[in-house]
């Protein structure tokens, strides 16, 4: 990881893992069979500053897809190996949270799939898919870019929940009490 990074426009560079943060949402479109089960997918949760969060997480995601074109990948080297497997299980829990949507009850929180070992089961694959890059790449500017969306997941996260609990209110409390926020981190005491 060097302080000036090397910067080249080609087929091996960041955007191929990268591309995945926009695909992803793009398919829910298309696995999900209930349309009101994608209406919450794209829902807004209000928040105090849920625009300025908003804006923030898109210009993360554009200004980071744009970086990732011209990063190179540090081939054969052990941190492009152990970033790929961490791709990896970052995408099989998107992907399999894809899948749980298209099953999901049109008018109840999403509770099976991966969401029975998260309560955030997307975010966690984004962050992941967002650290492997950064391992990947080597790149510490990528890894800024990874850090400041993790910081905007932990804010984003409560209040998601504070807005499932008043929309499921008991179900959702329940589901608070028996599943963790993050993956293999403590449930949580409220």
């Amino acid at each position: 990881m060097s302080f000036i990074p090397d910067f080249e426009i080609g087929i091996w560079n960041a955007w191929i893992f990268m591309i995945w943060q926009i695909i992803i949402p793009i398919l829910s479109t298309f696995i999900v069979k209930e349309k009101t089960v994608l209406k919450r997918l794209s829902a807004s949760v209000p928040m105090k500053f849920e625009k300025t969060s908003n804006i923030l997480s898109m210009v993360i995601l554009i200004v980071a897809f744009i970086y990732s074109i011209i990063l190179p990948l540090q081939l054969n080297t052990l941190w492009f190996y152990l970033g790929v497997l961490i791709f990896l299980f970052g995408l099989i829990i998107d992907t399999t949270a894809l899948f749980t949507f298209r099953e999901a009850k049109p008018d109840g929180p999403f509770t099976t799939g991966p969401y029975r070992y998260s309560r955030h089961p997307v975010y966690v694959g984004f962050f992941l898919m967002y650290v492997s890059i950064s391992l990947m790449s080597i790149s510490w500017i990528f890894l800024v870019f990874t850090i400041i969306f993790g910081v905007h997941l932990l804010l984003v996260a409560p209040a998601e929940e504070r807005f499932c609990l008043k929309t499921y209110d008991k179900e959702y409390q329940e589901y608070m009490e028996r599943t963790p926020r993050w993956i293999g981190l403590p449930k949580s005491k409220k």
